[in-house]
């Protein structure tokens, strides 16, 4: 099940929750909904990345336990927070670099993830506890759409 609240607009945040799951399609497509067509199959491979990490090593698929995501339009900057309920890890700082370096590589499962989430998003903080990850990219229109919406 999934529960939401209400479209974000300006400064607004809406909110999803749903049960520990590796069928994300449907909350990826809600998630995507007000996001400009060329940025969508990106954000979708970096969004689904970190929400798999949230359910399935977060929450270890407890279907008991929720996966929660706010998201935001803020000034053409896109904002996602999303929060599991596990005990949390320590994302690699120094470590990253490493992995980045030595990507792509099968046997190096590092860092996947914390690379593509890097490559993908403007902003990739954790809270102190490692629950909470907060991604943000900034996307602008282009000017022709700009342009149409004036008239």
């Amino acid at each position: 099940m999934i529960a939401t609240s209400p479209r974000p607009t300006a400064r607004n945040w809406g909110t999803l929750s749903f049960a520990s799951t590796l069928y994300l399609c449907p909350i990826l497509d809600l998630l995507l909904a007000e996001v400009p067509e060329r940025w969508r199959s990106q954000l979708r491979l970096g969004l689904q990345e970190a929400l798999v990490n949230a359910a399935k090593h977060g929450n270890n698929l407890d279907p008991s336990k929720k996966v929660l995501v706010r998201f935001s339009l803020v000034d053409n900057q896109y904002w996602w927070i999303i929060s599991d309920q596990g005990s949390g890890f320590s994302p690699p700082g120094s470590q990253l670099n490493a992995c980045h370096k030595t990507l792509p590589c099968e046997e190096n499962e590092c860092g996947r993830g914390l690379f593509i989430l890097h490559q993908i998003f403007d902003e990739v903080q954790w809270n102190p506890e490692g629950t909470e990850l907060r991604l943000g990219k900034q996307v602008t229109r282009s000017r022709f759409s700009l342009l149409m919406n004036r008239h």
